[in-house]
Order: structure tokens, then C-alpha cells, then sequence
């Protein structure tokens, strides 16, 4: 025990320096949340589906919710069913026991609807591969994706840009 702390007070405190901190995130967060009300005129419910992942994406997008980029703030809020979603929002390569579940959060949700997949593994499978006996890969090959979100985990901004993007594309296709 003694030699623990000699060890810690001689090393001290080994850390990086805080990073800088910058109000870019939250400018242009403000610019995503007046695009989106431009678009819809209300909120967007997000039906949020953990279909294997790893549990890195759930912690970014647990990060949209904080005073940071106040996900709720700019009119962007989680439901806790389909039914009541504008868009799905699936993270991990789909897991073979949750596919069904998939499918089934997906005809749940009203059209028009909007399938946004998070991740390298809900884009391409990740290090998981595309197929294996436990999954069926990419979100692509259980249900229709409207846009992926690359990144293991891809930062909160990105799913933000993300998100008004597939807005944006399901406006101008009306």
C-alpha cells in the first residue's frame, strides 16, 4: 500500500490538458434546429433501436442530450414507441435475435418515415463483418435505410448533420 502512494506522489497527477473549448458545436446546432423547424414546423421524434451494438453509438447519441448540443432544445426528442416516431434511428450490426424486432419497429412506424443507421457496424457490418451465424450484418439488409452515419462511434455533430440531412432529402422528394 505504501509503495502505491510513494508511486503516486512521486509520478503526480498524469493527464491531458482539458481541451479548448469552442462555441462551434452549439452555432451550428442552433443553424440545425432552424432548418428543422423550417422543414416540419414541430418536433422530430426519434424511435431510437439498439439492434447489437456495442453500446459507443447509444453513449454519442446519450451525449446529443446534454446541455452541450440540448438535442430537446432544438425540437429533436426520443420516443419511447414507433408509433409515435418520425424516424428510426438504429445503432450495431443487426443481431439475429433482434431482426425480428427490427422489421416490426419498422412497419410500426407511420410513413412517411425516415431510417437513419449509426455506426460502421450499422453501416457496413463494422468490425462484426457483413453476415455470421449471430448477425445479419448492415441495418440495410433487415430494412430499408434512408442515410448511415460512418464512425465507430461517429461524433454527436455528425449524427446531427445526419439527421437534418435526411430530413432535407425526404422534403425536397415530396
Amino acid at each position: 500500500m505504501w509503495r502505491i502512494l510513494r508511486q503516486i506522489a512521486r509520478t503526480g497527477i498524469v493527464s491531458e490538458p482539458a481541451p479548448e473549448v469552442t462555441l462551434e458545436p452549439s452555432a451550428e446546432a442552433g443553424r440545425i434546429q432552424q432548418a428543422l423547424l423550417q422543414i416540419l414546423g414541430r418536433a422530430l421524434c426519434i424511435r431510437e433501436v439498439d439492434a447489437g451494438s456495442c453500446n459507443g453509438c447509444e453513449l454519442e447519441l446519450h451525449a446529443l442530450n446534454n446541455p452541450y448540443y440540448n438535442l430537446e432544445g432544438l425540437g429533436i426528442k426520443f420516443v419511447a414507441s414507433p408509433r409515435h416516431a418520425d424516424m428510426l434511428l438504429v445503432t450495431g450490426p443487426v443481431s439475429r435475435h433482434m431482426a425480428e424486432a427490427l422489421r416490426r419497429s419498422y412497419e410500426a412506424t407511420p410513413e412517411p418515415r425516415l431510417v437513419l443507421a449509426v455506426g460502421d457496424c450499422g453501416c457496413d457490418g463494422g468490425i462484426f463483418g457483413e453476415r455470421s451465424a449471430a448477425h445479419c450484418g448492415r441495418v440495410a439488409n433487415v430494412i430499408p435505410v434512408d442515410l448511415t452515419v460512418p464512425g465507430c462511434p461517429p461524433p454527436p455533430l455528425e449524427i446531427l448533420r445526419a439527421i437534418l440531412t435526411a430530413v432535407q432529402r425526404q422534403h425536397q422528394h415530396r
